[in-house]
């Protein structure tokens, strides 16, 4: 399987299955936006959401999951075990333009 991308989240399969994924968490939300309030999160199917050393893993049950956003195109997660990865912004610090 590809990863899968929507916005700023990356989802990686993972080609083993990994017997402790860390906690189990409450909810089903793989990203908050910082600014707007949306967020990626699983709205159908069957998926449980995990967490170790503050990585996430989605593993989903069914045979597919619906990835939502209110600001991209809804995405269809297949069966399996996920690392979710958020994109940040590269700014590199220190570096400074001088015109001459």
């Amino acid at each position: 399987m590809q990863p899968i991308r929507q916005g700023d989240v990356i989802l990686r399969p993972l080609s083993h299955t990994t017997p402790n994924l860390g906690r189990q968490l409450s909810h089903l939300t793989l990203a908050e936006g910082e600014v707007t309030g949306h967020s990626h999160r699983i709205s159908e199917g069957k998926a449980e959401l995990y967490e170790k050393d503050g990585t996430l893993y989605l593993r989903v049950l069914s045979p597919q999951a619906t990835l939502t956003h209110e600001e991209h195109n809804a995405l269809s997660i297949p069966q399996g075990t996920w690392q979710i990865r958020i994109q940040r912004e590269y700014e590199p610090e220190g570096w400074h333009y001088v015109a001459d």
